[in-house]
């Protein structure tokens, strides 16, 4: 059952980290049955309680799962691997499309709102006892939403969207819980979501996002949470349009119990408007990040929903880090209350470049998907070979399998530092993508 390796220990803790470890190192492979609760008991001269402690620690941590008489395994994508992990070396002289960065040169001047930021923090330090929130970072992220029909309610700031969307998602869930995630969708929320003890269930999107009868589907047969993205989605480039919005509304008035999750991270580099779905549900949030619009090392997003969530958001966010730096508050309310970005401009030029390339591959034969944001999706019908073929034609591009759970294949481009003279021959080399290629090895 297990090979050579033996799990050892006498303590639940010591089962479950024996096994942790057998996993990070490969030792035990991801499908591996694990032993009866009983027969490992016998073995390690344990009582079976101790083994049963042990096996729902690693269910809680996302390593193993279990189908009631067909025993417990490790899970296929346990939480110690990570799907950025899944990609190429970028060898000198290859063009980086797979990163999934912005571009550089889109983004605004950090230094005057540092500067200031800075200068603030000198005039009234903040201290142990001070509010969570920077009071003018509050206010603008409150008109933002308010600008865009977002309903009424508090306002919380975290380190990021996925930090913001694991505490939504723990302040209401419980290991084994069902959450309904896009497909394909964002790679770091497919690993956190097993990585905190729930099951994904994938929902099938198209260029305005989740599509209603899987949504429904998912709800009813149990999933009690829905994260979507807004607009920009990863790696699809989706985003909901108001008819689309309409009908998942309806969906969600049928399943008022789910926990919705809006993850707005597209919020600056697009030009279409926000959708909301909120309204139906007792429990929702919606996210907003600066890691787009303003750069990735700007770790603070803003959210806002109903009062419970939100509260217990902020609640166990005491009990942890305490508060986002103030100073970094200080930092994005200056950009934004002086508008250092040109977001339509921003959001104009990602446009031409994605447009661009899928109208090129449109016309070479290939359907990619590409509505709004940074990235374009491509199918493509062997994604291993696809992306050997691209990195030996000088393009290194995003493996599917970081997005998918049950999706077809494709691979991710990212246009932020396309410049017009590459769009034909990065066409080129996709079209081409299809064929048979030399085997490669992701890392």
């Amino acid at each position: 059952m297990l090979g050579e390796y033996r799990i050892e220990g006498r303590r639940a803790a010591e089962i479950a980290a024996s096994v942790e470890r057998a996993v990070g190192s490969g030792e035990l492979l991801p499908g591996q049955l694990l032993p009866p609760q009983r027969e490992l008991a016998t073995e390690l001269g344990v009582n079976p309680n101790t083994v049963a402690a042990a096996y729902r620690t690693l269910r809680e941590r996302g390593v193993i799962e279990t189908a009631g008489r067909r025993g417990s395994r490790v899970r296929p994508r346990p939480s110690t691997t990570w799907r950025e992990m899944i990609r190429v070396e970028i060898p000198e002289g290859v063009r980086d499309i797979a990163s999934g960065n912005p571009d550089p040169d889109l983004l605004p001047p950090l230094a005057e709102a540092l500067a200031a930021a800075g200068a603030d923090s000198a005039a009234h330090p903040t201290l142990y006892g001070a509010p969570d929130i920077a009071p003018e970072l509050g206010r603008l992220a409150r008109e933002g939403f308010d600008a865009d029909g977002v309903p009424a309610g508090p306002v919380a700031v975290t380190s990021g969207s996925l930090d913001a969307i694991e505490r939504v998602l723990t302040a209401h869930l419980r290991p084994g819980d069902v959450v309904a995630v896009e497909d394909p969708g964002w790679g770091s929320l497919l690993d956190l979501v097993p990585a905190l003890g729930l099951r994904a269930v994938p929902v099938a999107v198209d260029d305005d996002g989740p599509l209603p009868g899987p949504v429904d589907g998912a709800l009813a047969e149990g999933a009690r949470a829905l994260v979507v993205t807004a607009r920009a989605q990863n790696p699809t480039g989706a985003a909901i349009g108001a008819a689309r919005a309409g009908e998942l509304r309806e969906v969600l008035a049928r399943h008022p119990g789910t926990l919705l999750i809006e993850d707005d991270h597209g919020h600056g580099i697009v030009d279409l408007p926000l959708h909301p779905l909120v309204g139906g549900t007792e429990h929702w949030v919606l996210v907003r990040s600066a890691a787009k619009a303003y750069g990735p090392d700007l770790r603070l997003a803003v959210l806002t929903g109903d009062t419970v969530t939100v509260d217990r958001v902020r609640g166990r966010q005491r009990l942890g880090p305490g508060w986002v730096s103030h100073l970094l508050q200080g930092t994005v309310a200056h950009l934004w209350r002086n508008r250092t970005l040109d977001t339509r401009a921003v959001a104009a030029a990602y446009g031409r470049r994605r447009d661009a390339l899928v109208r090129a591959l449109g016309e070479r034969g290939v359907a990619a998907r590409g509505r709004s944001g940074m990235n374009v999706w491509v199918p493509v019908a062997d994604e291993t070979g696809a992306v050997a073929r691209l990195l030996n034609a000088g393009w290194a591009a995003a493996p599917g399998a970081r997005f998918r759970l049950a999706s077809p294949p494709g691979v991710r481009v990212t246009v932020s530092r396309l410049a017009a003279a590459d769009t034909g021959p990065l066409a080129d080399a996709l079209a081409a993508a299809a064929g048979p290629a030399p085997a490669l090895r992701f890392g």
